[in-house]
């Protein structure tokens, strides 16, 4: 079990160790506050669909919520573009 913050939300480390490890079991809001921890931006919300920014990235990013876990493809769509663009959580471009 990952531990909480005191907001109740997992710390991104800890998120990200948890998908290396193969999961992608997220709660949504790990996902949402991971991406922002490598440099992502809400930028808008439409219905359900929570759509991310990167500056250095032409790419935009759509994460929903489904009964308050992330999609896993979603999931992966993320580690994807990490890996693609070599982000690192001290991203801040």
């Amino acid at each position: 079990m990952m531990q909480a913050t005191g907001d109740g939300l997992v710390n991104p480390k800890k998120t990200l160790h948890s998908i290396e490890g193969g999961s992608l079991d997220i709660r949504f809001t790990d996902l949402c506050r991971l991406a922002t921890a490598f440099g992502f931006k809400l930028m808008r919300v439409s219905g359900s669909h929570h759509i991310f920014s990167h500056p250095r990235l032409p790419e935009l990013i759509n994460l929903q919520e489904v009964g308050g876990q992330a999609k896993p493809y979603q999931v992966r769509q993320l580690m994807s573009l990490v890996a693609r663009y070599s982000l690192t959580m001290e991203d801040r471009t």
